[in-house]
C-alpha cells in the first residue's frame, strides 16, 4: 500500500537508522523547547511527533527532519505570553486561542505553497536573517538564566508582594466588568460590588500577584530587570545541574559525535539527580497516552481573541517557511538532490496545523536533525516519519520517567542551543560588510532582542528594501546622467551633429529604467538645459522600463519645457514606456507623433530642417 503511494523501501535500513538517530537527537530539544515556550514539555513533544511525521509524509524534501526549532519557539513565546496576559495569566483558558493562532500559521503555510511562493523565500535579505537568528540566540540565553539558577519570580514571596496592590485593582476591575455584563452595575448603589469585593480571598489576590510577577519577569527585558534579585537568591543545586549539562554537551563532542551530546547530558545529569534523590525541581508532568484533539479551538473560537495576533501568525508562517527551505537547501547540498519548495511548504503547513490541533507548538525543518539523519543513512521521507513514530513510542512508554527530568537540565540544553543558533559568520563579517547592511542587521538584532521579534523583522525588511531601492536608483542615475552634449560623450551616431546647432539643441540620454528611485535626477533636467536651447531631444532607446512615478516625473518635466516654448523630440521609444505614456496622453498631447522618431538619423533631419541657428 505504502509503495503504491510513492514510498521507496529500497533504502529502508538507512532510513530506519537515520530516523531513530534523528528522533533521539530531537527528544531533549523537543522537551526543552516546550518548556521554553510556556506550554510545557508535552507541547514540545507533541509538536516534534506530529510535525516530523506529517511534514515528511507530505513535504518536498526527502531527508528533512522537522519539529520545534529555536526561531519558531522564540516567536511562539511572544504569542503565548501575549495571549496568556489577555486571559489574566491563565494558560488553560488561553490555550484554545493560542492553538488557533498556531493552526492559522499552518494554514497560511499551506496557502503559500499552493500559490507557489516557495521559490521567492530566498529573496529575504541575509542581514535580516542574520540579525534575527542572533537575536533568537540572545533571547534564549538570557531568558534561560533564571531557570538555570533556580529562580522563579512567582515563588519569591517578597517580589510577589510588590504586585498585590495592582492585583487587587485588577480583581475589582473584573468584578465591575462582570456586573456591567450582567446589567446590574448601578453607579448610585455599589452594594453588590461591595458584597462581591468582600468575598475576595487572600489566595485569589496571591494568585493574581504571582501571575503579574511572572509577566513582569518574562522575556528578555523582564529577565534582565529581575536578574539582580535572582542573583541574590541562587539555588546552587539547580545551577550545578545546569552547568554540568552545559559542560557535558560541549566536552562529550570532543570524545565522539556518534552519540548526541545533548542526549548524553540529559541522561547522565537526570540519572544522577534521580539516583541520589537530590532536591531538584522537575519539569512539568508529561501526560501519558496518545495526544487528543483540543476541541476548544472550535468550541471556544473567538475572532476578537485572535485578531490582534493575525499578523504574528503570518510572521510565524513566513519564519517557518524560511527556516524549512534553508534546511532543504542544506539537505540538497549534502545529498545532491533537488527539493520541491512549494510542496515542502504544504507539508510543513499540514504538520503545523495537525500539531496545533493536538496541542503541540509549531516547528520547521531542523538543520542539525536533518544533517544527523543524512549522516546516519536516511535517504527518503520514511526517515522523518520514523523519527516521529520513535518519539511517539517514547511518549507512550517513558512519559512518567521523562517527567522526572530536572528543569535546570533543559535550561542548560537551551543555553547551548542559544549559543549555537547565533550567526557568528555574520557577526565576524561586520568589519567588512557595507555599512548599510550592518545597520540593517543591528536594527533587527536590537529590536528583536529588546522590543518585538515580529515588528523587528518587518522593520528590517522595509529598511533593507528601501536601501536596495536607493542603491538601484543611484546606479540607474549614474548610468543616466543629466548632462548636455558638450559635457557628455556623444553616442556614435551623434558624432556628425551640426556644430552650429549645439547651443540650440540639448540632448538627453536615458540609460536604464526611469522609476521612483531615479526620478529626482530626471526632474533636474529642466534646470540643466541651457537658456540657449529651443529644442530638447530625449533618447530613449536604452530605457526599457518606466513606472508610475517615472511617468509623472516625465510629465511634469515635459509640461515645464513646453510652457517655456521648448520643443521636445523623442527618439526610439521602446514598447513598455510608449504604452505607459499613451495611457496618460503624454503621447500625443505633450509629444505629438510627428516628433517621435524611430532613430536618431530621422530626428537629425528634422532638426536641420526646423531648428534655426541663433547663437
Amino acid at each position: 500500500m505504502l509503495k503504491k503511494l510513492g514510498f521507496d523501501f529500497s533504502h529502508f535500513r538507512g532510513d530506519l537508522f537515520g530516523g531513530i538517530t534523528a528522533g533521539i537527537v530531537a527528544l531533549p530539544l523537543a522537551l526543552a523547547f516546550g518548556v521554553s515556550s510556556g506550554l510545557g514539555p508535552s507541547a514540545g513533544l507533541y509538536g516534534a511527533i506530529l510535525i516530523s511525521f506529517f511534514a515528511a509524509l507530505f513535504g518536498g524534501t526527502n531527508t528533512q527532519i522537522s519539529g520545534p526549532t529555536a526561531p519558531m519557539t522564540a516567536v511562539s513565546m511572544v504569542i503565548i505570553a501575549g495571549i496568556v496576559a489577555a486571559y489574566e495569566g491563565d494558560v488553560n483558558k488561553a490555550l484554545p486561542a493560542i492553538l488557533t493562532i498556531f493552526l492559522l500559521a499552518g494554514i497560511i503555510q499551506i496557502g503559500l505553497g499552493l500559490i507557489g511562493l516557495g521559490k521567492y523565500i530566498r529573496y529575504i535579505p541575509y542581514p535580516v536573517v542574520s540579525g534575527f537568528m542572533t537575536a533568537i540566540g540572545v533571547i534564549i540565553i538570557i531568558t534561560q538564566i533564571l531557570p538555570s539558577i533556580g529562580y522563579y519570580p512567582k515563588e519569591d514571596q517578597e517580589y510577589v508582594e510588590q504586585f498585590k496592590p495592582v492585583a487587587e485593582e485588577i480583581i475589582l476591575e473584573n468584578i465591575l466588568k462582570e456586573e456591567a455584563g450582567e446589567g446590574i452595575l448601578v453607579l448610585e448603589n455599589f452594594k453588590e460590588t461591595i458584597r462581591r469585593a468582600e468575598l475576595i480571598t487572600q489566595d485569589q489576590i496571591l494568585a493574581e500577584s504571582q501571575t503579574l510577577a511572572s509577566q513582569a519577569a518574562s522575556g528578555i527585558n523582564g529577565s534582565l530587570k529581575v536578574l539582580p534579585r535572582a542573583l541574590q537568591n541562587i539555588n546552587y543545586l539547580e545551577l550545578i545541574l545546569a552547568l554540568c549539562t552545559i559542560l557535558i554537551i560541549y566536552l562529550f563532542k570532543r570524545i565522539t559525535t556518534a552519540v548526541p551530546s545533548t542526549l548524553v547530558a540529559l541522561f547522565v545529569v537526570s540519572a544522577v539527580a534521580v539516583g541520589f534523590n537530590l532536591d531538584y525541581r522537575p519539569i512539568a508532568k508529561i501526560p501519558s497516552g496518545f495526544p487528543v484533539i483540543n476541541l476548544g479551538i472550535f468550541t471556544e473560537f473567538s475572532m476578537a481573541s485572535i485578531s490582534p495576533f493575525i499578523f504574528t501568525a503570518i510572521t510565524l508562517a513566513l519564519l517557518g517557511a524560511i527556516d524549512s527551505l534553508l534546511t532543504s537547501v542544506v539537505a540538497d547540498n549534502m545529498t545532491k538532490t533537488k527539493h520541491k519548495p512549494n510542496k515542502e511548504l504544504i507539508g510543513q503547513g499540514i504538520g503545523n496545523s495537525i500539531a496545533a490541533l493536538f496541542g503541540g507548538i509549531p516547528g520547521a525543518g531542523a538543520t542539525i536533525r536533518t544533517v544527523v539523519n543524512i549522516n546516519a543513512g536516511g535517504k527518503t521521507r520514511l526517515s522523518g516519519m520514523i523519527a516521529g513514530i520513535l518519539l511517539l513510542i517514547i511518549l507512550l512508554g517513558l512519559g512518567p520517567i521523562a517527567s522526572q527530568i530536572p528543569a535546570a537540565v533543559l535550561a542548560g540544553i537551551l543555553i547551548t542551543v542559544g549559543i549555537g543558533v547565533m550567526d557568528y559568520k555574520g557577526l565576524k563579517a561586520i568589519p567588512y560588510m557595507p555599512r548599510q547592511e550592518v545597520f540593517v542587521m543591528l536594527v533587527v538584532l536590537i529590536l528583536s532582542s529588546f522590543w518585538n521579534l515580529v515588528f523587528a523583522v518587518g522593520i528590517g525588511l522595509v529598511i533593507a528594501s528601501l536601501m536596495f531601492m536607493k542603491k538601484i536608483g543611484d546606479l540607474a542615475s549614474e548610468r543616466s546622467d543629466v548632462k548636455s552634449l558638450t559635457k557628455e560623450k556623444a553616442w556614435p551616431d551623434e558624432i556628425d551633429f551640426p556644430v552650429n546647432l549645439k547651443e540650440e539643441v540639448f540632448i538627453k540620454h536615458l540609460k536604464g529604467p526611469l522609476f521612483f528611485g531615479s526620478t529626482s535626477n530626471f526632474q533636474e533636467l529642466a534646470l540643466q538645459i541651457p537658456h540657449t536651447a529651443s529644442t530638447v531631444v530625449i533618447r530613449m532607446g536604452r530605457m526599457q522600463y518606466i513606472d508610475q512615478s517615472g511617468l509623472y516625473a516625465m510629465e511634469d518635466v515635459l509640461v515645464d519645457l513646453i510652457g517655456k516654448d521648448v520643443k521636445v523630440l523623442m527618439v526610439d521609444v521602446l514598447e513598455q514606456p510608449r504604452y505607459m505614456m499613451e495611457r496618460i496622453d503624454i503621447i500625443p498631447d505633450l509629444v505629438p507623433e510627428e516628433l517621435i522618431f524611430d532613430n536618431f538619423k530621422d530626428c537629425l533631419i528634422w532638426i536641420k530642417d526646423n531648428v534655426e541657428d541663433i547663437y
